[in-house]
């Protein structure tokens, strides 16, 4: 019997999107490959911060809503091509200290065995000033 590995799909991103916008960190680990790694868009490394294994990639994303309690994520486009996938989305968020984000960003994935083994995350560097004035 041969075994046959899913594909990760578009539908399966707007699902994974969708549990970042509930904020069920369960639910995205679910999502994830045991040795997964999600690079943060921000962070003192040249990656941002990294974390690696699955304990430390749910604390990096619930580390996202503590830091924008109010965190969404809109207009999400898909994209996967073999291992590699993308989603762009505009990130809509409002620190602990009341300072307003809006920025447009993606998410660069490699899966494996249908699962999402990187999350690799990117977006924009807007000043306040700018996200005021608009």
């Amino acid at each position: 019997m041969t075994n046959v590995i899913p594909a990760v799909t578009t539908e399966i991103l707007q699902a994974f999107a969708d549990a970042w916008n509930r904020h069920d960190v369960d639910a995205l680990m679910s999502f994830m490959a045991e040795d997964c790694v999600f690079e943060a868009s921000a962070g003192p490394d040249i990656c941002g911060t990294r974390y690696a294994g699955r304990e430390a990639v749910r604390a990096g994303f619930a580390e996202v809503w503590t830091t924008f309690p109010d965190a969404h994520w809109g207009n999400p486009r898909h994209m996967v091509h073999g291992d590699r996938g993308i989603s762009e989305w505009t990130f809509t968020g409002t620190r602990v200290d009341g300072t307003r984000v809006e920025v447009h960003g993606c998410d660069v994935f490699t899966f494996r065995e249908g699962k999402i083994a990187l999350k690799n995350s990117y977006r924009k560097n807007r000043s306040p000033a700018a996200a005021r004035n608009r």
